[in-house]
């Protein structure tokens, strides 16, 4: 706490103290208005991959999930509502090999093991080589319970704008609300 002794109490020094007790006031509620940023697993965007000419991932599609999930983690990072933690460093066979999708919640406790509180899902669905989706889940890390999840439906557009769709649909689905 910062103190103030104030020689003359004349009508100057009052209004003085008052703007320091309104400073110090508008500090208060400052913080209390700016909750603590949310640890947050992202893990890297998953390609599910419908369209007839599927395959296994290829280095374009790699380039671009890349590309995507490292747009979204600089999104949450300037949000100031989430800390980002890469989680790509996870010891685990669903996030090496890019099966978080399905494997029913593990990205919860994977991201618990990271010292997360939530973790975060992308997954780009291909339909054909110019229409796309994208969807994501957060989920608690704690009790693997659905926070917030999110899908675009069908957009057009090629894998360069996967990253374009992500962030909208995180921005209108999550961050701006």
């Amino acid at each position: 706490m910062i103190q103030v002794k104030l020689r003359h109490a004349g009508a100057g020094s009052k209004s003085v103290m008052a703007s320091l007790l309104s400073a110090g006031a508008l500090v208060v509620i400052l913080a209390a208005a700016s909750p603590t940023p949310i640890k947050l697993a992202v893990f890297d965007f998953e390609l599910e991959d419908s369209s007839a000419a599927a395959s296994s991932t290829v280095s374009a599609d790699t380039m671009q999930l890349t590309s995507v999930t490292n747009d979204v983690r600089q999104l949450f990072e300037r949000s100031g509502r989430y800390i980002p933690i890469d989680g790509s460093t996870a010891d685990a066979d669903a996030a090496r090999t890019h099966t978080l999708r399905d494997c029913n919640a593990c990205a919860a406790v994977i991201a618990r093991l990271l010292g997360a509180d939530q973790s975060f899902v992308g997954v780009v669905r291909r339909v054909s080589r110019t229409e796309y989706a994208v969807r994501f889940e957060i989920r608690d890390a704690r009790t693997g319970t659905i926070i917030s999840n999110g899908d675009s439906g069908l957009r057009m557009g090629a894998d360069y704008s996967w990253s374009r769709g992500a962030v909208r649909l995180i921005k209108d689905r999550l961050l701006e609300q």
